[in-house]
């Protein structure tokens, strides 16, 4: 009998069903590389599409522009790449100058269009212009933060803790005393925007330059809690004076004016927070001859 052919038929290996890890994995893995792609790909487009400037600012040996300082600083900030060019001399200055037509630097140029000074490029890249005429509580709020602050720290070195009624005594005192340095700073120009609206300064011109003295003498004896004889009358006076004369101008007179409280040179409007300063004045006059004499 002949051998019995047995016919062999390829068959294909079975496939194990992928176990849950495995997919899991594989999933993780498919997602890492789409977001390195996408990652990569951005920063590509990103690295491409960063903008060039060119800056040139004056930079000798006697001065260097803070304008062209803060223009650098504002570019970088802003994702540009800057071709810094410093003009080290006077020759170099009047030569940039009467090359392209203009009278200051800084200058910036931004593809081949030129932009201008420090303002200018503000405004180009959408950011606000400050405007030195623009009022403003700004520099009050920061006084009394920091009378505040100074009031607080004051209050732990002498009780040991963060509160208690002395705390506001500190913190008034403290901003009377800084307020009045405000003004002594330039006496000349605080008793020219003083006389805009206070009553006895306007009858008294020499009010005016008493003032920030008096202010700042009341401010320090109550700091002290020395002479409360002395500095609660001159608290109640110029307090009372200045609450009066506020009260008219802005909701009488309905007048819109700068108030002198922090100097002559501030674009602080007068109004509610001119009227709050010298109310509390008045308040310090009366509270601390209270409490010492008769409380």
């Amino acid at each position: 009998m002949g051998r019995r052919q047995v016919k062999r038929k390829c068959v294909s290996p079975r496939r194990t069903p992928l176990s849950v890890e495995r997919r899991t994995e594989q999933g993780f893995t498919g997602m890492i590389g789409y977001l390195h792609i996408f990652y990569v790909t951005e920063a590509s487009m990103n690295s491409a599409a960063t903008q060039e400037a060119r800056l040139y600012r004056m930079q000798t040996r006697e001065h260097v522009c803070p304008f062209g300082l803060k223009t650098l600083d504002l570019l970088k900030r802003e994702g540009y790449q800057v071709d810094d060019h410093t003009l080290t001399s006077r020759e170099e200055i009047d030569a940039f100058k009467s090359e392209h037509g203009v009278d200051t630097t800084p200058q910036v140029f931004i593809a081949s269009e030129r932009i201008g000074g420090y303002e200018e490029v503000r405004e180009h890249l959408g950011l606000d212009v400050p405007d030195s005429d623009e009022t403003t509580y700004a520099p009050v709020i920061v006084l009394f933060a920091t009378a505040l602050a100074m009031g607080v720290a004051m209050h732990w070195q002498v009780w040991g803790t963060l509160v208690s009624p002395f705390l506001a005594e500190y913190a008034i005192a403290i901003a009377m005393t800084l307020l009045g340095l405000q003004k002594l700073k330039d006496i000349e120009s605080f008793s020219t925007m003083f006389l805009n609206y206070d009553l006895l300064a306007q009858r008294q011109v020499r009010y005016g330059y008493v003032y920030p003295y008096a202010e700042t003498l009341a401010g320090i004896l109550m700091l002290a809690g020395a002479l409360i004889w002395l500095a609660a009358p001159i608290a109640l006076f110029i307090g009372t004076v200045g609450a009066i004369s506020v009260f008219k101008a802005v909701y009488i007179d309905r007048r819109e004016l700068k108030c002198a409280c922090v100097g002559g040179d501030s674009n602080v409007p007068l109004g509610f927070v001119s009227l709050t300063e010298n109310l509390i004045m008045m308040g310090m006059g009366i509270w601390m001859p209270l409490r010492l004499y008769v409380l």
